[in-house]
């Protein structure tokens, strides 16, 4: 075989359509294209997202800062350095948190962050933990329990 004898297979070119070449063409007069309106004329199609002149979506979203989260996570927070205020042997959660005034107000699931060091044995219910946090309460001799049906690594 030569690169001089390649050829596509039969019937896999078909002649150019020769549109309003006279009607034993099969494609006179208007050629497909209907009788009038923008979408007949030459040139045509229009550019990609026109909308006949109404503002295109992709000018009527907002661009990239500030889109609403539509349904955002909502946790209360709370440290580790809060945390070391607790008794030790205590079993922490919300409720008990809102009872010694760590936390104010319930502002969703609790959520244990790392910041600052804990020196006492705890137990923590909480949704959900850090990496650091739950390291460090792990390494205080403290245990991290996450309610049944939730994900511990969120």
């Amino acid at each position: 075989m030569k690169l001089t004898e390649l050829a596509p297979q039969k019937g896999a070119k078909r002649r150019k359509r020769r549109l309003g070449r006279g009607i034993s063409a099969g494609q006179g007069a208007s050629g497909g294209f209907g009788m009038r309106g923008q979408k007949s004329r030459s040139g045509r199609p229009t550019r990609p997202g026109f909308e006949g002149g109404q503002m295109p979506l992709y000018k009527r979203v907002p661009k990239l800062k500030h889109f609403p989260i539509i349904h955002p996570k909502r946790f209360t927070i709370v440290n580790i350095d809060q945390l070391a205020r607790v008794p030790a042997g205590s079993e922490v959660d919300l409720t008990s948190l809102m009872e010694m005034g760590i936390v104010t107000q319930n502002d969703g699931a609790l959520r244990v962050l790392g910041r600052g060091d804990i020196g006492v044995a705890l137990t923590v219910h909480a949704h959900s933990f850090t990496g650091g946090a739950r390291a460090k309460i792990e390494a205080a001799g403290g245990t991290c329990v996450v309610p049944q049906g939730v994900s511990a690594d969120s």
